[in-house]
């Protein structure tokens, strides 16, 4: 057994499972493994201090690229919104509308402002975001063991680059799959990329990324993390897969959560600000006890 299975921010409803999963994905050798993981609030902090820590649009909303008047208007969204994403006693057939409607109207927003490229690197500078205690071992293990890490996030993929690469640990194993902004030839944003990848259609987007799935034949064993239950689709699109050991952070409104979470998750990490538990796993898959 792991110990840090046993840290006290650990739950699992079948701690035998797990086992039998890790044995499993052991036998077979970290040559099969895969890593698909949520961006916001997975790879990075939920909170620091007692105090919010952004996500990839909060960096933005919280710069100097917006004016205040923008920033006002996604402040809005975000209080009509959040609430819903986390409601427990909505179905997601119900949330989905409302959350594409959320992102469309903030996109929408973010356009308007006519944000320039040159501006991103150092509104994430300034920002408050943090990556969760671990993250150098965390993306240099699998760096070092060429394992692919694929992040999968509703954020913005241009952002969520910015924070990797000034960390240090945007390695060449690292794909990111996310809402990228599209440029004019002065550098100015004029729209977004492609199909809308919210919290919820991850599923769709994981299928429309078959391409990279393919290429990951020869890897049918997949390590996923995430903080929502829209981000147990993420490994939809992966081939003929073996084995699936599944890594929750619940960060927010526990109790009424925790059951959901635990009936989908193998690992739920409660209230858990490190990489603790994931690296433990990935020491343990690749023989590094």
């Amino acid at each position: 057994m792991i110990p840090e299975l046993s840290n006290p921010s650990v739950c699992m409803k079948d701690p035998q499972r797990v086992q039998d999963i890790l044995h499993s994905m052991v036998k077979a050798g970290s040559n099969t493994l895969q890593v698909i993981s949520d961006f916001d609030m997975t790879l990075t902090r939920f909170s620091h201090n007692g105090k919010r820590c952004p996500t990839c649009h909060n960096i933005l909303d919280n710069s100097k690229v917006i004016s205040a008047d923008c920033k006002q208007q996604l402040d809005h969204l975000l209080h009509t919104y959040y609430p819903i994403e986390i409601d427990s006693s909505r179905s997601v057939e119900e949330k989905l509308p409302l959350m594409v409607e959320w992102w469309t109207k903030a996109h929408d927003l973010l356009v308007e402002q006519k944000i320039r490229k040159d501006l991103l690197a150092e509104a994430v500078s300034e920002s408050e975001v943090m990556l969760r205690e671990g993250f150098q071992l965390f993306f240099d293990h699998l760096h070092e063991h060429s394992i692919p890490l694929l992040i999968f996030s509703a954020g913005i993929g241009d952002i969520l680059e910015e924070v990797i690469r000034q960390a240090g640990v945007f390695h060449s194993n690292v794909n990111v799959f996310s809402n990228y902004m599209d440029f004019d030839e002065s550098g100015v944003l004029r729209a977004f990329k492609g199909e809308l990848i919210h919290i919820y259609n991850k599923r769709e987007g994981a299928l429309l990324n078959t391409g990279h799935f393919q290429e990951l034949r020869t890897r049918p064993n997949v390590l996923l993390m995430g903080d929502s239950l829209g981000d147990l689709s993420m490994a939809d699109g992966v081939q003929d897969m073996e084995n699936i050991l599944k890594i929750g952070f619940l960060n927010d409104k526990v109790e009424e959560r925790k059951r959901s979470y635990l009936d989908s998750y193998d690992i739920v990490l409660i209230k858990d600000e490190t990489l603790e538990v994931p690296n433990a796993v990935l020491m343990h898959l690749t023989g590094n006890k």
